[in-house]
This record gives C-alpha cells, structure tokens and sequence, in this order.
C-alpha cells in the first residue's frame, strides 16, 4: 500500500467521513484508513438473529438536535425517511413500585429547568464542581437524583461525581430526535462514504510525524502512506491506550487533555418477549423511575419500540463498566432484575431465557467505551485536543474534540470538518 496521498485520515467512524467529504470539497485528496471491516464507528446497525432479524443500532440511536444537527439535511436531500421518536413514543414514569400521578409527573417535568438553574448558580462563582454538586444543592428536591442520574449515566455515561458540571452545560442539547427508518448506522452506510477513498482492515500502528518539512509518515499493517496532513479520529480510549504509537511522543498538552478525558460507557440490552404479555403497556413505550436519595442507577427502558416484541434497556456510567468486565450473562441478570422491579413477576416470566442482545463498546478494542467525557475542573480539555500540531500536518478531531455536541454524530462530524479546514 505504500504511496503518497495528500491527506491520510485515520478512522471511518463520523469524524472521519466528516473530514474526508470536506477534503473532498475543497479539492484536497485524502485516504482514510479504518482497521474495522466497515465505516461507521459508533453508529452500527446489525440486525440480531436474537430478535428476529430486525435492524436494531448497537451504538448511536438518533439525530441529536435534528433542527440544527448537520446530518439532518443530507438524510433529507437523500430522501430518507426520518422517524420523530419524540413523538413516537409514549412515556411511563414509576414511582416506587406505581405509575406517577399526574401531579407528579408536573413537578418532574418542572425538575429540570430548577435543575438547570442551581447548575447556573454553582457556575457563576467560578469554579468547575462535579454534576453532583447540582443535586446536592437542591436537598429537598424530589426529582434532583432522577435528573442527575439522566444528565450523568444516562445521557453522558458516566457517574456525576466525575463529571464536569461546565462540560455538561455547554452539551446540553434540545430540539427533537431523528431515527433514519432502518437504522442510523445503515443510514451512514448508505450517504456517508460515497466517493470517499476509504481503505477497510487496515489497521494504524505507528505515525510519524514533526519532521523538518512538516508531512507525516502512516505505518499500517499493509504498507506505509506518506502524506502532507493526517487527521487521527480515534476515541480517546483507543489514544489513552496507546494503540497507535505517534513518533515523537505526542505534546504534554495533548498527552494530558486525553488523560481529563476519559470514555464513559453505555451498555444496551435487549430481551426478546417469550409470550404474549405485553405488560399492559403500549406499543413503543419509554419507562423510567423515580430515583430515590441514595441514587440508585437508572435504567431507563424502551418497551416494544416500533411495535416490536422486545424491550431494550440502557445501562451507563461505572455499573456499565462493571457488567463489561463480568460478562453478557451478568449484564443480561441486571436487566431482568430492572424489569422485575417495576413489574414483578410478570417479567420474570416473559423473559425467563429470553434471547437477548448486549451491547459490549467497552470491550472493543476500536474502540474502548461509548463516548468521552471531562473530568471537574477540566472542561477546556476538548478545544486543547483539537488544537493543530506542526503547522497543522497533525490533528486530532472526534466527538471528544467538540464543544456543543460532545458525545455525538454531529459532534464528531463537525470536528471532522473543522479539522479538515485546518490542515497544512
């Protein structure tokens, strides 16, 4: 494979492509190296035998922020149809062991905005504390942990004793959620590499760089590329492992930006129903619960989506991690005990051996965990990873990379993009 290439892009997961299609604008030619066998990354649609052969996302699920998300309008001019889950779905909310009173569910949906406003508060002196500092702020709020626990293991995967209050504001999204029909990951199979020169297996071992003429030197395990720019789009938990070596060693700045930013992870799981309980709730049905004080993890649970015969829960933050190390098995035990606590012994009996699904980033070496996050006190990281090295012949881009949409496609999309602008 050794040849000479303007730009080498190494990772085909959204940041890459996102890099790739803007090099391709502007004229510029780029090879963009994945050690996986497809594009995408993150967003992957299978289609598990377990549940019947259905298209299920094991990563990415939705268009964040759709009215402004940069996706949006290539799924649109495409003609794909975008499924509003929002409205999709019916929601159920639990309060000990009943369905929350209409009162109650008022006052949830009020937690969040006195939520967001103790978090201003706790802002404005200056200083970074922990997401948990929110909820301990508001001791006599009843919704404070439920929030928290959403904002922290849930939507960010990871706990908020270890989460940037400043990081989480400055990501926090509105607008609706968009779902490609068929999958977001089939979606980016579909629209995002086309044209693209994208080279498959191909795994980056070494890239050498910082020379006198600037340029960079690619090693893979089928040759060696040699190119003006390389734009690296790895998770931060492939770089902190130290899968590809970079000579010489990367800058403290850029070495101590990724040790703030760590992965967090999020494990799905899903249970196909053995019979025809459908737990007397509607098709495509969101559960959640109350957390009480002790913040228990929230699993919140998508029930029958799309009319289908399973349910799918989301398991983050360092229980995630925790299953990832004890096993499928283990996970799979976890999601039964959930599902029995809201509804008793008819779970057990609907999913008793229930073919499943379980979802394992954590364990993939492409990856090492869902997505980033920063540490209290450290919320600057992101824009220090992004910053160019050597003139712009070395940068790093990815949803780690981006401030607003941290943690997501168009997060790492539009870091590829900007990176792409801001090579040598």
């Amino acid at each position: 494979m050794t040849a000479d290439a303007d730009v080498v892009v190494i990772g085909a997961g959204l940041a890459g492509l996102g890099a790739a299609t803007a090099l391709r604008r502007s004229g510029r030619a780029a090879v963009v190296l994945e050690a996986a066998g497809r594009i995408g990354g993150r967003a992957w649609t299978a289609y598990p035998a377990a549940l019947g052969g259905v298209w299920f996302d094991m990563g990415a699920i939705w268009l964040h922020d759709a009215e402004h998300n940069p996706l949006t309008p290539i799924a649109r001019a495409a003609g794909d149809t975008l499924l509003r889950s929002d409205t999709l779905r019916i929601e159920r909310t639990f309060v000990g062991g009943r369905l929350a009173t209409d009162a109650e569910l008022a006052d949830y949906a009020d937690a969040w905005p006195r939520f967001e406003a103790a978090a201003e508060r706790l802002l404005q002196s200056g200083t970074d504390p922990p997401l948990s500092a929110v909820a301990q702020s508001l001791p006599d709020d009843p919704w404070a942990a439920t929030v928290e626990s959403w904002e922290g293991p849930v939507i960010c995967t990871v706990d908020a004793d270890d989460y940037s209050l400043l990081d989480w504001k400055r990501n926090v999204l509105g607008g609706s959620n968009l779902v490609p029909d068929g999958g977001i990951g089939a979606f980016v199979q579909r629209r995002l590499g086309v044209g693209l020169d994208v080279r498959l297996d191909t795994r980056v071992m070494r890239v050498r760089w910082g020379g006198a003429e600037g340029g960079v030197s690619v090693e893979t395990d089928r040759g060696v590329l040699t190119a003006r720019s390389c734009i690296v789009t790895v998770s931060t938990g492939v770089l902190r492992a130290g899968a590809i070596a970079f000579d010489p060693a990367l800058p403290p700045r850029v070495q101590d930006a990724l040790h703030v930013l760590p992965m967090g992870l999020a494990t799905k799981v899903a249970l196909r129903a053995t019979g025809p309980d459908r737990l007397d709730l509607p098709p495509y049905c969101s559960v959640d619960r109350q957390v009480g004080r002790d913040r228990d993890l929230l699993v919140p649970i998508q029930c029958w989506p799309y009319g289908r015969d399973y349910v799918q829960g989301w398991i983050g933050a360092s229980t995630a991690w925790r299953l990832q190390r004890e096993g499928d098995a283990a996970a799979v035990d976890f999601m039964r005990g959930e599902l029995r606590r809201l509804f008793g012994g008819r779970a057990d009996a609907l999913f008793d051996a229930a073919p499943n699904v379980v979802t394992q980033w954590g364990g993939d070496p492409l990856v090492l965990g869902a997505y980033a996050y920063a540490l209290p006190g450290h919320a600057d990281a992101r824009a220090r990873l992004a910053e160019p090295l050597a003139d712009g012949h070395l940068l790093f881009a990815g949803e780690a990379c981006h401030i607003g949409y941290a943690g997501t496609l168009a997060g790492a999309w539009l870091s590829g993009e900007a990176a792409a602008g801001a090579v040598a």
